[in-house]
């Protein structure tokens, strides 16, 4: 039996994927938590615990986007054109965090506040696009004969509109717990005090996307209440309920490190719930990742290309993550 070299790619894109969700989320959450942080010190520490590594999470972005477009041609082109406007508004909200990120410490104490406000709005930005994107994803796209057919607000509904909204608040409770993890004294329990709502809150939204889905989605329900599929569900809900006891027992505790992996945990395991209700369907509702494949001999070709560079991607993050370990503070940055 020879290699399925398309089922390889959909393992390589949906992990370049989860990677960009959890290490890009959390910094953006960073920014979904800034208005609610009034001090000038502790703004900055929020953004100095992330500044040495947030560039470096956009490379499972660009990294995802490069392998669709080299192994799943036909997907590309159809999400792309589907969803244009949503992933351009949040590559205009990256790029607006991203300059921030590089001026504010820069600019002047009376202009500080404008990129405060480019964080703030780029965060937002990207989140809540993101989130509509994922939606839209999810609500199918309408293809003929290997064109996309709809228009260009298909995406525009209430279900991608609040997909949005929800994951704006998932990535404040991941924020939320990596500032746990990286400070201390009163920023660190001002988060300790944050946590605990918003791990309710993100249990309601992920509850309501999960009933919307198969409600609003026939194909959907029949994959999740089908054989053997429902055994690979069943466990999902329980894990999550699992994850949240446990993560509000940890911030009640006051533990620095748990909430952050726990909240990894929540992250995964909707992730991995996205991934059974639409498997092995690259295209929802209906175009599998071997109908949207490319050729064999390209996706052998560029295989060669990522199994040499994603091993560097991974040492060179864990190695800035490693260097970079540790509180910041307010007086002296990393210790």
């Amino acid at each position: 039996m020879g290699i399925d070299l398309s089922l390889i790619w959909a393992v390589i894109i949906a992990f370049g994927v989860m990677m960009y969700v959890v290490m890009d989320g959390f910094d953006l959450g960073i920014g979904i938590l800034f208005p609610l942080v009034k001090s000038k010190g502790e703004r900055d520490v929020m953004m100095n615990t992330v500044a040495p590594v947030w560039d470096g999470n956009e490379t499972w972005l660009v990294l995802g986007g490069a392998a669709l477009f080299g192994a799943f041609p036909l997907a590309y082109a159809v999400v792309l054109s589907a969803l244009y406007l949503p992933l351009i508004l949040m590559l205009l909200g990256l790029i607006f965090r991203g300059v921030a990120f590089e001026f504010r410490f820069k600019a002047k104490a009376a202009k500080r506040h404008l990129w405060d406000k480019a964080f703030i709005g780029g965060s937002l930005t990207a989140t809540f696009f993101q989130g509509v994107a994922l939606g839209a994803y999810i609500d199918g796209f309408e293809v003929v004969e290997r064109v996309y057919v709809g228009g260009a607000f298909d995406w525009l509904t209430p279900f991608s509109l609040f997909c949005g909204l929800a994951l704006i608040v998932a990535y404040a409770l991941l924020g939320c717990t990596w500032l746990i993890m990286k400070t201390e004294g009163r920023l660190q329990q001002q988060m300790h005090d944050m946590a605990r709502p918003l791990v309710f809150v993100v249990l309601a939204v992920t509850g309501i996307v999960s009933l919307w889905t198969p409600l609003a989605h026939a194909e959907i329900a029949a994959r999740w209440f089908s054989l053997p599929n429902l055994f690979w569900f069943i466990p999902v809900p329980l894990l999550v309920l699992l994850c949240t006891w446990a993560l509000l027992r940890a911030v009640a505790g006051n533990a620095h490190y748990s909430p952050f992996l726990l909240t990894l945990a929540l992250i995964f395991l909707g992730y991995s719930g996205l991934g059974i209700s639409l498997w092995p369907h690259i295209i929802p509702p209906s175009v599998s990742i071997w109908e949207a494949a490319a050729p064999p001999q390209s996706q052998g070709f560029i295989l060669v290309g990522a199994l040499f560079i994603i091993p560097f991607i991974l040492m060179y993050t864990a190695w800035s993550y490693y260097v970079f370990r540790g509180k910041v503070t307010e007086e002296d940055g990393y210790h």
